[in-house]
């Protein structure tokens, strides 16, 4: 037996949709973590709900990268996939996900269908892979699977998830321990049936395989916890101190929802599913009026439906949170795949003149720690706040630092005294008082029309300038309490690339491999959006170039129709107007996150096209 050391591999388990791939891969996510290794993981989401079986369309699974060192992004190209079919190994090819000499698993009860084309394309997929240099392995996964269970496709999943633990020298008994806890909802049988096919699988792979790979266990400082985004938005929220989340039921953002459903109450909080996602907003838009702390969670085309409400949370100068989970648009778009494509309709959107805070999510630990974040600042400025995730961060596992319990704050909202007006503006910062009613024992009126210090409807210029003014001066208060962000590198070179969201462990990664190979170029990743932080020009003015890398649509270069005014990515454009520097962008609209080695093939490229010129 060959046991080949490794740092880090990327693994993929692919099935068609409703085989169980995803389940397996979190499983085996989830004891891995335990044992002690880094990891990120990506789940392949078909976009319909039920596409047609035994098509590229159908394929369904989830990546995972994982190993010794923290891990920040999906990685590069994958090293071992493990399919239940060749249209699913097809559509990983068609993505150009796979490594040259991946190793490839694969059910071969295909390669003696009754219908000749499966047979034939099943024989031509598997031939092209071997010509490209992949190192692939047969086996006849429903009949190893039939002595445990009456529906095979039912079953391949957790046999499948006993082979990888064996390949990668899993604890077999944690990988139970895992399993068991996933499916502690099903019945007895279920579970004999779940623990027999795993034992199964790792049986095989010690009988019929000569290899397998060692990954080093690396002890860690601190307790640490693995969450995918949602789950940490979840758990955010209710150690921010929330007590309600409104939301109408949306790809990829449901599953806060849904997380939290099952643990809310036991900490004085409540779901509401509203019938639609104006009411959804409505609900949280009342209830911190009302002084319980309330959010509502959505996605792209909740957010435009939202709009009209979140133009009443700035006018009336209630607090409100609303978290953007983003995908892939505009409309209904691409609902399973990452975009970054939500920053400037979170920015501009609403009607009129409507200061709101905008901070973006770039890590799973950010999703817990921001959502107190939003909540101090939506209270102490009397703003809305937008918090930014996306897909990418929705599903993707990661292992971090687990928060401390002292770090739960569950304060009920500061009520103004009794001699405050309810928009008896603070003439340095723009911030009222809050009279909430039944707390607060002044009386005062609000209204969705323009009105004076009193909250009485005034319609005349002067009382509309001050209004405005006055809740422009609570980005001005924020920006002056924000530091400068950090650069990864040096503060002047060649090359400054500049991100936000998601994009960052992606980013940082290729930084690091450039700068290691001798190339000038540094990185800077934001958070605040809206207000931006102070010191952008200062930073950029000492970079020869400066490039944003964002995941949403900028023209192609050198495309004939665009090149008089070609169009930026979106952060691009914003940080154009605000420093005034020339921005470039790299921004691509894939529908999944980038690879390291894009960037840093880009960054050469920008390198070689600098000492050119």
């Amino acid at each position: 037996m060959k046991k080949l050391p490794i740092s880090q591999h990327i693994l993929e388990i692919v099935s068609d949709a409703g085989e169980g791939a995803q389940k397996a891969g979190s499983i085996f996510a989830q004891t891995t973590a335990k044992m002690g290794n880094y990891l990120w993981t990506v789940e392949l989401i078909p976009s319909e709900i039920q596409p047609p079986p035994h098509t590229t369309r159908s394929s369904s699974g989830i990546r995972i990268r994982f190993g010794s060192e923290p891990i920040t992004n999906g990685g590069n190209l994958t090293n071992l996939i493990f399919v239940f079919n060749e249209m699913s190994l097809l559509a990983r090819l068609e993505a150009h996900a796979l490594a040259e000499e991946v190793i490839v698993f694969i059910d071969n009860q295909w390669a003696s269908d009754p219908n000749p084309d499966i047979v034939r394309q099943y024989q031509q997929i598997l031939a092209e892979l071997s010509q490209r240099g992949a190192d692939i392995y047969e086996l006849a996964l429903s009949q190893e699977v039939e002595p445990f269970t009456e529906d095979p496709q039912k079953g391949k999943n957790m046999f499948v998830l006993g082979v990888l633990g064996f390949l990668y020298q899993r604890d077999i008994d944690l990988l139970q321990a895992c399993a068991a806890k996933a499916f502690s909802h099903k019945s007895a049988q279920v579970l004999a049936s779940n623990r027999a096919l795993i034992q199964a699988g790792y049986a095989w792979g010690q009988g019929q395989l000569d290899f397998c790979f060692s990954i080093p266990l690396l002890p860690h400082a601190a307790p640490m916890v693995t969450l995918n985004g949602n789950q940490a938005l979840a758990y955010g929220a209710i150690a921010a101190g929330f007590e309600l989340c409104s939301m109408y039921p949306i790809t990829p953002a449901s599953s806060v929802a849904h997380t939290l459903a099952n643990i809310f109450e036991e900490f004085g909080g409540m779901v509401h599913q509203a019938e639609d996602e104006i009411a959804a907003i409505g609900v949280a838009l009342g209830a911190n009026y009302a002084g319980k702390p309330a959010f509502t969670v959505t996605s792209g085309p909740g957010m435009a439906l939202k709009t009209e409400f979140m133009g009443l949370a700035v006018i009336t100068e209630t607090p409100l949170v609303v978290v953007d989970v983003q995908r892939g648009g505009p409309s209904t778009g691409l609902p399973t795949k990452i975009e970054q494509g939500d920053l400037l309709s979170s920015l501009f959107a609403t009607p009129g003149d409507a200061p709101k805070v905008v901070l973006a999510a770039s890590s799973i630990a950010d999703c817990f720690h921001l959502m107190k974040t939003a909540r101090t600042l939506a209270e102490e400025l009397r703003i809305l706040v937008i918090l930014l995730s996306d897909s990418n961060l929705a599903t993707g596992m990661q292992l971090f630092e687990r928060p401390a319990i002292s770090a739960i704050s569950s304060s009920p909202p500061h009520a103004a005294e009794m001699e405050s007006l309810p928009y008896h503006w603070d003439k340095l910062t723009g911030v009222p008082p809050r009279l909430i009613p039944g707390v607060s024992q002044k009386v005062g009126m609000t209204s969705s029309l323009n009105h004076s210090e009193a909250g009485l409807v005034r319609y005349d210029s002067l009382a509309n300038e001050a209004a405005h003014q006055m809740r422009s001066h609570k980005l001005a208060t924020l920006r002056k309490c924000l530091k400068p962000p950090a650069v990864l590198g040096e503060e002047e070179g060649d090359l400054l690339l500049i991100g936000w969201g998601s994009t960052k462990g992606a980013i940082a990664e290729a930084v690091q491999i450039a700068r290691g190979n001798g190339l000038k170029v540094s990185h800077l990743h934001l958070v605040f959006l809206n207000p931006l932080p102070p010191r952008l020009k200062e930073i950029g003015a000492g970079f020869k170039k400066i490039v944003v890398v964002e995941l949403n649509y900028q023209d192609v270069p050198g495309d004939p129709y665009t090149k008089d005014a070609p169009r930026l990515s979106q952060l691009a454009l914003l940080l154009r107007s605000h420093t005034l520097l020339p921005i470039e962008s790299f921004a691509r609209v894939w529908g999944r996150a980038f690879m390291p080695q894009e960037i840093l093939t880009q960054i050469e490229q920008e390198i070689l096209a600098l000492e050119a010129s």
